[in-house]
C-alpha cells in the first residue's frame, strides 16, 4: 500500500478533535491532540485512543491508571494546535482542573471523559489504549472537526461533501 494514498484516503473521513490528558509519574499534567478516538462499547462503557509509540504521551499513558479525553469545541482550535506542537510544556499557563480520577480536564471542552485504563493493544506503529469511562460530562455546542488535512466546522464539511444531483 502506498503510504500517501493511504493518508489521502483516510483524510476523507471527518473526525472530531480531542486532547488526551494524563498525570505523569511526578504529578505533572501531560496532553496531546488526538483524532484517533472512538467509542467501543456501551456495556461496559469503553472508548479507545490510538497513540504513536514514539511519543512521550504513549509512555505516560502506559504508566497511568487513569486518563481523560477532552472533546474540543469549534472555538478551541487554538488548543488543538497548541497540544499538537512538540517540544514545550503544553500545560504551561493554561487553566485546567483535576477530574474525579485526578486526570487533567480542559475547561470549556464539549465533552470530558475520565477513564480507567483497561487494555493496551500494540497495532503497527501505535498503541491502542482502551479505557473504561468512569465519569463523563458534556455541554451544548458544535465540535471542532478535522477533514481533508484541515480544521472544519459542520457547515464546511457539509458543503465540501455535498454531491450535486443531476436532473433531466
Amino acid at each position: 500500500m502506498d503510504r500517501m494514498l493511504f493518508r489521502q484516503a483516510c483524510s476523507r473521513y471527518a473526525t472530531g478533535v480531542t486532547v488526551v490528558t494524563v498525570l505523569g509519574p511526578h504529578g505533572a499534567p501531560h496532553g496531546m491532540t488526538a483524532n484517533s478516538f472512538t467509542s467501543v462499547s456501551l456495556e461496559p462503557p469503553l472508548i479507545l485512543v490510538a497513540v504513536d509509540h514514539a511519543t512521550r504521551m504513549a509512555g505516560y499513558l502506559r504508566a497511568a491508571e487513569h486518563f481523560a479525553v477532552n472533546v474540543l469545541a469549534k472555538e478551541q482550535q487554538n488548543l488543538s494546535v497548541h497540544f499538537a506542537r512538540p517540544g514545550h510544556d503544553r500545560f504551561a499557563g493554561l487553566p485546567w482542573s483535576s477530574g474525579n480520577t485526578g486526570a487533567p480536564l480542559i475547561p470549556n471542552s464539549l465533552a470530558q471523559l475520565e477513564c480507567a485504563l483497561r487494555q493496551m493493544v500494540e497495532a503497527g506503529d501505535h498503541t491502542v489504549f482502551i479505557g473504561e469511562v468512569l465519569y463523563a460530562a458534556w455541554r451544548e455546542g458544535e465540535p471542532l472537526l478535522y477533514f481533508d488535512r484541515g480544521y472544519r466546522q459542520l457547515a464546511q464539511v457539509r458543503q465540501r461533501i455535498e454531491i450535486p444531483v443531476k436532473t433531466g
